[in-house]
């Protein structure tokens, strides 16, 4: 028998996917949930695995854009699994050796370096002589191809070194990031508000309680539950900031959904952390444990990268001082994280060192205006710099414990 695999819908809105990789080669057998590709949607990247055993004949290639329902491989499931002793051989037809005659020599015309409109056209806006180009086309022709792939000198290439270029096709997810990134600088009114935290506070409970924490838990205490706790408090504050547009209309949110920028192997993902303002200390550790392990090893799902009312950016892991981070639409903050880094400060009235991290606020003006968006932002600072009461009711070990 014969099974057809077609794509499955990855989810809702979704109607094309992209094959990222196959995991397996023409003619071999899988057995049944065996992953056998990598599929791209423009939210995520996920495996697809064989619906039953046997010998995989593949219909699509790496590259290919394939609609939602596609067939994209046969499986025949009446094929017996291969042993070690007697492999299944596929017969094949037997190649007829073929007499090529020598290829006539190119002649030099009229044709030869003369670029067809398109080509120019396409030349000319990328600044490219057509002298600098070889044309494929009939009698050396340069055709729009050419011109396509044509890449501008960079320069007299120096006698030794390598200045090979490469050009591969981004992947469906990237293409749908860049894609929505230049939609929010230019359909949002984004600002960015700036704040410090001194952040020996959190430092000095870290100190005391990390190895009792992760020993009663299982996890370590970062400070990613520290800010999403403080971000909770802040949105409960300042609701506008957990807000977002929809047509005329501004959607305020009763809970907090934390989005969390964590970096995966097929580039930036950002899964929820759903009703963190349930969260204790723990749950809030552990959930963020199991999502960065989750998109780390390509196993994250689309739901779990959706609904999400605010987002949470740390830049500081890869050492970052300061940047603007750009909001995650439909939603209307973004808080970046960035290094912590000795400084001296003013301390009752006397210059210490302090370990300080700079925060940022990016946010949509066209729904939050200056006194929320600062507001916010010190609400955070606040909670920060004052976690035993703002954050632990007085009551660290109680707190930690939970």
């Amino acid at each position: 028998m014969i099974l057809e695999m077609k794509v499955p819908s990855p989810g809702e809105s979704i109607t094309e996917v992209e094959i990222a990789a196959w995991l397996v080669e023409d003619g071999d057998y899988v057995e049944k949930d065996q992953p056998i590709a990598e599929v791209d949607s423009d939210k995520a990247t996920l495996e697809l695995p064989a619906e039953e055993s046997g010998i995989i004949t593949l219909k699509a290639e790496e590259g290919d854009a394939v609609a939602v329902g596609e067939v994209v491989c046969l499986i025949d499931t009446s094929a017996a699994k291969p042993t070690g002793d007697a492999p299944i051989v596929t017969e094949t037809p037997v190649a007829i050796e073929k007499i090529v005659e020598p290829e006539a020599p190119k002649t030099v015309s009229y044709a030869t370096g003369t670029a067809s409109p398109a080509a120019k056209k396409v030349l000319a806006e990328k600044g490219i002589d057509t002298s600098d180009v070889k044309g494929t086309g009939k009698d050396g022709r340069i055709t729009k191809e050419d011109a396509i792939k044509a890449v501008p000198s960079m320069g007299t290439q120096p006698a030794n070194g390598s200045r090979s270029t490469e050009r591969k096709k981004m992947s469906m997810l990237r293409r749908k990031v860049a894609e929505r990134l230049v939609a929010v600088k230019s359909e949002t009114a984004m600002l960015t508000t700036f704040n410090e935290v001194n952040m020996q506070p959190i430092f000095d409970l870290r100190t005391q309680y990390k190895e009792t924490f992760k020993a009663k838990h299982g996890v370590g205490l970062g400070f990613m539950s520290f800010f999403t706790l403080a971000v909770v408090r802040a949105l409960k504050m300042y609701p506008d900031v957990n807000s977002m547009i929809d047509g005329d209309f501004q959607v305020k949110h009763d809970f907090q959904d934390i989005s969390i920028a964590v970096s995966g192997p097929k580039g930036l993902m950002v899964p929820v952390i759903r009703n963190a303002e349930d969260l204790s200390f723990r749950g809030v550790e552990s959930e963020v444990k199991r999502l960065a392990i989750r998109a780390r090893d390509g196993q994250i799902t689309i739901d779990e990268m959706t609904g999400g009312t605010f987002t949470i950016t740390n830049g500081g892991v890869f050492g970052s001082m300061l940047s603007t981070p750009i909001v995650n639409p439909p939603q209307s903050g973004i808080l970046g994280m960035h290094n912590i880094v000795n400084r001296p400060m003013a301390v009752n009235g006397e210059v210490v060192i302090q370990p300080i991290m700079y925060v940022a606020l990016s946010y949509d003006h066209r729904i939050i205006d200056g006194r929320e968006s600062v507001g916010f932002l010190v609400a955070v600072k606040e909670a920060l710099e004052n976690p035993v009461e703002l954050l632990m009711d007085n009551n660290p070990t109680k707190a930690l414990e939970m």
